[in-house]
């Protein structure tokens, strides 16, 4: 792959305090924009560099044009002890889901385990940081979204009737970092593709085929009318296919055609599908006690014979939280292209660019 011409390093905060800025001077309320940005610069500090701040103009023409709602009314529905419904009126995915983070753990403090469902919700981001946020009250965490557009087809077909739907899942460790999972249900993210378009970078040659002759896709400018693959074949489609119908199916949200392509359509409202699970390990054991296993099962394989040519054998979380710590004391590594986009953005706005920050 070319490596990007050119890239900065951003501080943290001042990525976040341009999201928030451009988010408040889009409509939005200055205590919704600090918790979105907080969220989005997450997904950049642990390395989904597809999902943070990457995202920004998007989100902010849809803003715009009023096809995502800037003043929400955020409404709960707890349909029993250890289940609820959450509808986001429209409003930023990240609010939504995080609302529902916070309705499972609250849950999940009465009943041991909580599933909360979202509606009316939109495109949040990196699915690793709402299966992470259990993590602060000592709970497992699971995440999935029906993804915003549809760009895989089911298994032998050809047709892009399945979106990404990712997976998250995280575990409290103790010592260690805790054990984060985030995959999308497709080879790569769309959002890699997307930012291989931005960087001009090719594509691998097991990503994306042309529907038409299965041939492989590379060229990244081409990628609209190609279809992504499902990892692992069937498996791949068959976990984007469940997933797609418990996150949007059982909560009222939209799924398979039915689906609006968050990037072709910006004017139309998505309706996006999104559950959270929080499951309390103290219902088990000691809290204290399962930490501790899982930091001496942690050591254990992390310290595992590596194949030869690889430097270590990886786990889920290690890379994240590495780059988390890199990234807070060094800045976030930005393409050039991308903050050239971010200033005509900030132009457009009238906010102070990323650099005067």
């Amino acid at each position: 792959m070319n490596a990007p011409t050119n890239v900065a390093r951003v501080t943290a905060a001042a990525v976040s305090g341009f999201i928030a800025e451009a988010m408040v001077k889009s409509g939005v309320p200055a205590t919704d924009a600090a918790k979105i940005a907080e969220l989005m610069l997450e997904a950049d500090l642990i390395g989904a560099d597809a999902h943070g701040v990457f995202r920004l103009p998007q989100y902010i023409q849809r803003l715009k044009l009023g096809s995502t709602n800037a003043r929400p009314s955020i409404t709960v529905n707890r349909t029993a002890p250890a289940t609820a419904l959450v509808d986001g009126d429209n409003g930023m995915g990240h609010l939504v889901v995080a609302r529902a983070a916070e309705t499972a753990i609250e849950l999940a403090r009465e009943s041991g385990v909580a599933w909360v469902g979202c509606r009316m919700s939109g495109h949040a981001g990196a699915a690793g940081v709402y299966a992470a946020l259990p993590l602060k009250a000592d709970m497992v965490g699971i995440y999935s979204a029906v993804a915003n557009a549809n760009h895989m087809p089911l298994a032998g077909g050809a047709e892009p009737l399945l979106g990404t739907n990712p997976l998250a899942i995280a575990i409290p460790a103790g010592e260690e970092p805790p054990l984060v999972l985030d995959i999308a249900t497709s080879i790569v993210s769309y959002g890699t593709i997307k930012n291989h378009k931005l960087l001009n970078r090719p594509l691998q040659g097991d990503w994306m085929i042309d529907p038409k002759t299965g041939a492989a896709v590379t060229d990244p400018h081409k990628s609209a009318e190609a279809l992504l693959l499902p990892m692992a074949g069937y498996k791949g489609a068959g976990l984007a296919l469940m997933l797609g119908l418990l996150a949007g199916t059982l909560n009222g949200a939209l799924f398979g055609r039915d689906c609006v392509d968050f990037n072709a359509d910006p004017s139309k409202v998505t309706n996006t599908g999104q559950f959270v699970l929080a499951l309390d390990p103290s219902r088990f054991q000691a809290i204290e006690a399962f930490k501790a296993e899982v930091d001496r099962h942690i050591r254990s394989l992390r310290n595992s014979e590596a194949l030869p040519g690889s430097d270590a054998v990886r786990l889920p979380g290690d890379q994240r939280a590495k780059r988390r710590a890199d990234r807070l004391a060094n800045g976030l590594a930005l393409p050039g292209e991308l903050i050239t986009q971010l200033d005509r953005l900030a132009t457009e706005l009238s906010i102070r660019p990323l650099a005067s920050r």
